[in-house]
C-alpha cells in the first residue's frame, strides 16, 4: 500500500502538469491512466470532476481557465491499491479556494488525530463527523473513513454508514499496527465545484504514517 499510494500521488502530480484550457475530462483520465502505467501501476479507476460540476465521470467536458480539477484515483501495484485525491486548479487559486480546501484539510486533521495503536475504530469516524459538524460548510461535507489494502473497502470496517456497506465490525475494536485506513473528506459547493481530499494512513506502533502524502494543496495546471 505505502508503494502503491506514493506512485499514484506522483501519477497525478504529472497529469495536473500538462492539463490545460480545452483539455476534455477523457484526456485527462487517458493521461493519468498512462502515467499510472508508467510507474507499474495497474490502473483501477479515476473520478474526475471538473468547473463548477459534481459529477465525476469521464466525459466530453472541457477545461476552461479558472476551473478547479478533482482526481480520485486508485492504482494496484503488487496485488495492493492505493486510493487517494487530490486538486488542481487551471491557474492560480484564488482566496476562498485557499479556505475551502483549507476547511476540507480541518476534517482530514481531525480524523488523523484519532488513529494510534489501541484506539477505538470509531474514534475516526466520530472525529471527522465532529470537525464536519464545526465546520462553516458543513452541511456539504462528505466524510468518511474505510479499511483498504487488497481491496479500496476492506477491514478495519469503521462504519455501516459509508458508500459501501457493512456491519461496523471494527468500531468498538482497538486499532492494531499494521492497518491501513483511507479518510477521505468531500465538498460539494454549489459554485465552485467539487473539492475532495482522500489520504492513506497505516497505523504504526507509536501512531500513524501517510505515504503519499504530498500535493495535498493546489496543484496549478497550466492557464493556457
Amino acid at each position: 500500500v505505502r508503494e502503491a499510494s506514493e506512485r499514484v500521488v506522483d501519477a497525478m502530480t504529472a497529469t495536473f502538469d500538462i492539463c490545460a484550457p480545452g483539455m476534455s475530462k477523457h484526456d485527462i483520465v487517458d493521461r493519468l491512466r498512462r502515467e499510472e502505467h508508467d510507474r507499474d501501476l495497474v490502473f483501477e479507476y479515476c473520478l474526475i470532476a471538473a468547473g463548477n460540476s459534481h459529477n465525476r465521470a469521464p466525459s466530453d467536458q472541457r477545461l476552461k481557465a479558472g476551473d478547479v480539477i478533482s482526481l480520485d484515483s486508485g492504482g494496484n501495484y503488487k496485488g495492493y491499491i492505493g486510493d487517494l485525491s487530490r486538486m488542481g486548479v487551471v491557474g492560480d487559486p484564488d482566496a476562498e479556494l485557499h479556505d475551502l480546501l483549507h476547511e476540507i484539510e480541518e476534517v482530514q486533521q481531525a480524523a488523523r488525530g484519532a488513529i494510534s495503536p489501541g484506539a477505538r475504530g470509531g474514534d475516526i469516524i466520530a472525529a471527522g463527523e465532529e470537525a464536519v459538524r464545526r465546520a462553516p460548510h458543513g452541511n456539504v461535507l462528505d466524510y468518511t473513513a474505510h479499511g483498504i489494502g487488497l481491496v479500496s473497502h476492506e477491514a478495519p470496517r469503521l462504519t455501516g454508514h459509508g458508500p459501501v456497506p457493512y456491519a461496523p465490525y471494527d468500531a468498538d475494536r482497538p486499532l492494531q499496527p499494521g492497518m491501513v485506513i483511507s479518510i477521505e473528506t468531500a465538498m460539494l459547493h454549489p459554485s465552485r465545484g467539487y473539492i475532495k481530499l482522500e489520504d492513506t494512513l497505516i497505523v504504526t506502533e507509536d501512531g500513524w504514517e501517510a505515504p503519499g502524502d504530498i500535493a495535498r494543496g493546489w496543484n496549478m495546471a497550466r492557464k493556457t
